[in-house]
């Protein structure tokens, strides 16, 4: 296969009919944007709880917002390296298609539970808790030796797996989303390893794929000749462009919601400094290695003051409108960043980064790092936002409570799931472990859907029998 044939080539060969008249990342971006799971991100959280407000992002707006900025930066690249089209690079790896990188972009959140961060955290939680239990039992009335224990932990963590939302978008485009008599969306290669930011199994990176999905990238990766824990240019740009997203956008809707004042008493509050540099001390980006907590916090200054600075700037230019301000300066950050990028030598690989001067500009990276904990630090730790956390997390604990056990549940989950679920396990290698198949409903749920859900089994307010699941 030359290049272009590798990057458009389908796990499953693609029945199109007469459709024959677009191309295949068209096709792909019809797909994702047709697919009911991205119809459901506009249910889902992005920090605010969906339907908090119209005004405020949610995982949809997010999305399409990453998607824009992606395609332009992937055309900004190419302009400034034309040797990175499909007809002049050397890899299919080393190349940057603006559809591709857009259809990544969008559907780079799918993977995400209800209720964000902390709906995935919960989950992944309550698969750890059901392996340590499957452990304890399987050993009980037994004297193992230490490798034992390792082995048998081992073995059921292969089984039950873990739950990550970058893994779970995998499990969603390739598995879970239906088209004809096919499993998954049938992507192109070119499009799965653009969306996959951590190119590893589950069992070797938390946020690794599960291991259904991870065989075929994985062959997909060994065909192309990607080196190991390598991206594509366009998981690498799309990644960067989230980031990007995420510390000018998030910023936006905290200082709408009041959650973020851009005066000096605020922003030169110490008690948020110390918060942010708490945060980034958690990182663990290569660009903070070494940076201890004193050095961390002059860099931590250094950008609240630029952002201060650029507000003031552009507040007169706005007409002392404050809604005007609050825009031109996110138009400010993510022109800065999109204009900074470029391509640099990566070892035997190549790397899309903010570039300065021919190296990699890790200062500008620390930019980014610092305006998401800022943002992170400052709505995160909201009270209202905690309250609504904690109740996510009961709410997601419950439903968990209510579908685990096969012989009371049957009754209560879709007619779909359970055909599914009976059609894998009548294969040779089921994907699926009942539990897991839980997890995978409850995660695909969006934010309103899993309250009503909540309120029907444990709740005052009753559903009526002509609800349509």
């Amino acid at each position: 296969m030359n290049i272009q044939e590798l990057r458009e080539h389908r796990q499953y060969p693609d029945n199109i009919g007469h459709e024959n008249n677009r191309a295949t990342f068209e096709r792909d971006y019809s797909r994702l944007i047709h697919s009911p799971t991205f119809r459901r991100l506009q249910g889902k959280s992005q920090v605010f709880g969906a339907g908090t407000g119209d005004y405020y992002r949610t995982r949809l707006t997010h999305s399409l917002e990453v998607a824009q900025i992606a395609r332009e930066a992937a055309r900004s690249l190419l302009r400034a390296y034309p040797e990175l089209a499909v007809d002049r690079a050397g890899h299919p790896g080393l190349v940057i298609d603006p559809e591709v990188v857009e259809c990544a972009a969008i559907c780079h959140d799918f993977g995400h539970p209800p209720f964000g961060h902390k709906g995935e955290e919960v989950l992944d939680q309550i698969l750890e808790k059901l392996i340590e239990e499957k452990v304890r039992t399987a050993l009980k009335g037994k004297q193992p030796t230490p490798e034992e224990e390792k082995q048998t932990r081992e073995a059921l963590r292969r089984k039950y797996e873990h739950f990550e939302g970058n893994a779970h978008n995998f499990r969603l485009m390739m598995f879970l989303e239906k088209r004809e008599n096919i499993d998954g969306l049938n992507l192109s290669d070119a499009v799965l390893l653009g969306t996959n930011k951590y190119p590893y199994p589950g069992t070797i990176n938390k946020k690794g794929l599960y291991l259904h999905e991870w065989e075929y990238i994985s062959s997909i990766r060994d065909r192309w000749g990607i080196p190991e824990g390598k991206k594509t240019f366009e998981a690498q740009l799309m990644d960067l462009c989230d980031d990007i997203a995420y510390s000018a956008h998030d910023l936006e809707d905290g200082i709408k919601a009041g959650k973020i004042e851009v005066h000096e008493h605020f922003l030169k509050d110490s008690n948020i400094q110390r918060l942010i540099v708490e945060k980034i001390m958690t990182l663990e980006d290569s660009f903070w290695v070494g940076w201890m907590p004193d050095k961390v916090q002059v860099k931590v200054a250094e950008v609240l003051d630029d952002f201060l600075r650029i507000w003031k700037t552009k507040m007169p230019i706005c007409d002392q409108d404050y809604s005007r301000t609050r825009r031109e300066v996110k138009a400010y950050w993510v022109s800065l960043f999109v204009g900074s990028l470029g391509v640099i030598d990566d070892g035997d690989w190549q790397k899309v980064t903010f570039v300065k001067e021919g190296q990699e500009d890790q200062d500008m990276l620390r930019t980014v790092s610092v305006l998401k904990s800022f943002a992170w630090v400052t709505m995160i730790r909201d009270l209202r936002v905690q309250r609504l956390q904690k109740r996510s997390a009961w709410v997601i604990k419950r439903l968990w409570d209510a579908f685990v056990d096969p012989e009371t549940s049957k009754s209560i989950i879709p007619g779909d799931w359970l055909r599914r679920f009976d059609r894998d396990q009548a294969k040779v290698k089921p994907i699926w472990t009942w539990e897991h198949m839980i997890i995978d409903y409850i995660a695909g749920m969006t934010d309103a859907y899993a309250e009503k859900i909540y309120n029907e089994l444990y709740g005052l307010k009753v559903g009526t029998i002509y609800d349509m699941d």
